[in-house]
């Protein structure tokens, strides 16, 4: 079992970054490949990236390439995800989850992942 808990998000505007943060708590962190999805309103929750257990391996979305990076700190049991030339539809609930599969798989569906946070609001305005 872990624990995940979003913050860093916030209103920004058109161009502007925000960097968010996902605490864990609970097992050890290393085990869990982690992973950031998003939801805007009326839309399904949809994959931003994930990161390896080593933090080793990323993938990402398309349409983040380039903007936005995943990243992770063991020791702190905090995975991130800095986010650039951020655009007003990048706004939506940003969730980190993690993937307790022994797998060195980066997936991108979210029926794979076992574990939630609440999710942090990020609100770009153009």
């Amino acid at each position: 079992q872990v624990q995940l808990v979003e913050s860093g998000g916030g209103l920004v505007q058109t161009g502007g970054s925000l960097r968010l943060s996902c605490a864990a708590s609970g097992r050890t962190f290393s085990l869990y490949t982690m992973g950031w999805f998003r939801q805007a309103p009326g839309k399904e929750r949809e994959f931003v990236a994930a990161i390896s257990r080593s933090g080793t391996r990323k993938d990402y979305a398309d349409f983040v390439k380039g903007r936005f990076t995943i990243s992770r700190d063991n020791a702190k049991n905090t995975v991130y995800l800095e986010m650039n030339s951020l655009k007003p539809e990048d706004t939506a609930v940003y969730y980190c989850a993690a993937d307790a599969t022994p797998s060195f798989v980066l997936y991108r569906s979210r029926g794979q992942y076992d574990y939630w946070g609440q999710g942090t609001q990020v609100t770009v305005s153009s």
